[in-house]
């Protein structure tokens, strides 16, 4: 797999039945390596070792009903009282970041009401401090780090 945008960090790989696998260690298990895995293997390693938030607040890959439709959120991460920090879509490294993706993420979050928002595909990060009474968003350099 290619670099990414991020700082280094080790993984647990494994290959099985001539597939790659990688260990995720909030779902606890080994998942299918592929290009979006690798980023979002990152993003957690970066939530985690960098700006510190507890596995115990972040989760992974849950279903959500937008519009009567199922979808699937990359993560999520809460705060201590349950209410949804983070909310961040990962994409594979090859895919541009565009208004299609800002598009899916604020239709997630229309439901889930995140405080902030991450997009990225392994390259390029974008983060926004979310404003939902004035239905407005600004831009981050960074997501904040965790503090209680």
């Amino acid at each position: 797999m290619q670099d990414l945008n991020f700082p280094p960090y080790s993984f647990r790989v494994k290959n099985s039945q001539n597939r790659q696998y990688i260990f995720d260690g909030i779902r606890k298990k080994f998942v299918i390596l592929q290009p979006e895995e690798w980023v979002r293997q990152h993003v957690l390693r970066y939530l985690v070792f960098t700006k510190n938030y507890p596995k115990s607040l972040i989760n992974v890959e849950k279903q959500l009903v937008v519009n009567d439709l199922k979808k699937r959120y990359d993560v999520v991460v809460f705060d201590p009282d349950g209410t949804i920090n983070l909310l961040i879509e990962c994409k594979s490294p090859d895919v541009k970041v565009t208004q299609d993706t800002f598009d899916q993420i604020a239709r997630y979050n229309y439901k889930l009401e995140a405080k902030h928002l991450m997009v990225t595909n392994g390259m390029d990060h974008y983060y926004c401090k979310m404003d939902h009474e004035n239905e407005k968003y600004t831009f981050l350099k960074d997501i904040p780090d965790f503090s209680r």
